[in-house]
């Protein structure tokens, strides 16, 4: 009898081709930052239950809510995680960061993410916003659904 084994590290590589991630620090609820996000940006973030993210520490459950917006007429796609719940982080090394702005299938469009950076930062309740490196992520299993 065969065993195959599914190599993680080539799922995450191919999770994370082609995507850049933002980390937001914020005053406000994730529902109230995406309302703002959707009502000031003219974007389209919804609650998608089916890809919230479900850890198990301590003997105890967490759900990490996960918004998301597809472009019309793209491949890009945009997710916004909640990375704070009842005391976890789905990503400890950024406690200081309330959200994470995945954007994927992104080819490195530079101009955008920067526009997209300047236009976070203008909105209410935004106290920081910065650019994450892949490398600096350690946890990264914790955002493929």
């Amino acid at each position: 009898m065969t065993k195959l084994c599914l190599d993680v590290d080539v799922l995450t590589d191919d999770f994370f081709e082609d995507t850049r991630l933002l980390g937001i620090t914020a005053t406000i609820k994730n529902y109230r930052f995406c309302w703002h996000i959707n009502n000031s940006l003219n974007y389209r973030f919804r609650l998608n239950p089916e890809i919230e993210v479900h850890l198990m520490r301590k003997d105890r459950s967490y759900y990490f809510s996960v918004y998301e917006h597809t472009v019309c007429n793209s491949y890009i796609t945009h997710y916004i995680y909640q990375n704070y719940h009842d005391g976890e982080y789905l990503l400890p090394e950024f406690k200081h960061m309330d959200f994470l702005w995945l954007i994927k299938n992104d080819s490195a469009n530079v101009n955008l993410c920067t526009e997209l950076i300047a236009n976070i930062r203008r909105l209410n309740g935004v106290l920081l916003i910065a650019e994450l490196t892949n490398e600096k992520i350690r946890n990264k299993n914790h955002l493929i659904f």
